[in-house]
């Protein structure tokens, strides 16, 4: 008896299985026109890849480095895709799965070249193929412009995050220490997330300056963007130990832009970027397919990972 994969498989089987016979409608700019799927057309992504990666990504504006992209394919080398399109790379996505718990999609691009093709479609619906024999729940965290995609797969809305952008203030201050985040502290982060995402962590680890609190009370990473320096993630058992961990990772990028996606239901970490003068750019809105066993506690989390991997 498996009754988490079945759920799953049963709400995409559900919200897809007609979706490919609507080529004989003028359906226009729907971007839930579809095309035929075959193994010639969408492929593993590879490294060799990396440079229409970057590519799109330059086109989208997102702050993901060559090191990222390594990162996700090397985590997850059978879950990372290319759609090509008339022989040429038209459009990627990534998964990342945090163990058994939870499954992230995430680097949904298309070239604007091969938009309006139902590519994204495509990539979604490989991505969530490949995800739903392997975990309990779906995730990803969408723009408001693409809920709707997301709306028709079944995705439904479970929170909200926002991007804030500010300066790191004062002087740099470098510090060599690389704390792990192992023991007490992976059992506080899957609390806090709501899934054991401890490999993903230790492979994060290793581009990231990582700082933990003495206590065991949280732990935080700080990382180079292309943008940006990224601030995230940070979970922390209170306020005190949060702001304590912020300012301590704010440390490493003195006078530099960062990025900070902070969940709305965290105040206290809200707050504290106000007070440090971050100003809120954009909204992200996280959805779920398929229901997870414990949904973690946002008040913990000062700063996500990511909105490609959670």
């Amino acid at each position: 008896d498996q009754p988490r994969s079945r759920g799953l498989g049963d709400v995409y089987k559900r919200q897809v299985e007609d979706i490919p016979n609507r080529r004989n409608r003028d359906l226009g700019g729907n971007p839930w026109r579809t095309f035929p799927m075959s193994a010639e057309l969408i492929r593993l992504l590879r490294m060799e890849d990396l440079p229409f990666a970057q590519k799109v990504r330059e086109i989208a504006g997102w702050n993901q480095t060559d090191t990222d992209w390594e990162r996700m394919i090397r985590f997850e080398p059978e879950g990372c895709f290319l759609v090509e399109c008339d022989g040429a790379p038209a459009g990627t996505a990534t998964t990342t799965i945090h163990k058994a718990e939870v499954g992230w999609i995430g680097m949904v691009l298309v070239h604007p070249d091969f938009r309006r093709r139902g590519l994204a479609t495509m990539l979604l619906k490989k991505c969530v193929e490949y995800l739903t024999p392997r975990t309990q729940c779906i995730k990803l965290d969408a723009t408001p412009a693409g809920m709707m995609v997301y709306e028709k797969l079944g995705f439904v809305e479970e929170s909200r995050l926002h991007r804030w952008e500010g300066i790191a203030s004062g002087e740099r201050a470098e510090s060599s220490v690389r704390n792990k985040v192992d023991g007490v502290l992976v059992e506080m982060d899957r609390v806090a997330f709501g899934a054991d995402r401890s490999g993903f962590l230790e492979a994060l680890a290793e581009s990231s300056f990582t700082t933990a609190d003495p206590n065991g009370e949280g732990y935080g990473m700080i990382r180079e963007g292309i943008n940006a320096s990224y601030l995230g993630p940070v979970v922390a058992a209170n306020s005190e130990v949060g702001s304590s961990l912020i300012t301590s990772l704010l440390a490493q990028k003195g006078g530099e832009k960062i990025y900070w996606d902070i969940l709305a239901e965290n105040q206290s970490a809200v707050e504290l970027a106000t007070e440090l003068g971050f100003v809120k750019q954009r909204e992200l809105i996280r959805m779920r397919l398929g229901e997870s066993g414990f949904e973690g506690d946002s008040t913990m989390q000062w700063a996500i990972t990511g909105p490609e991997t959670a």
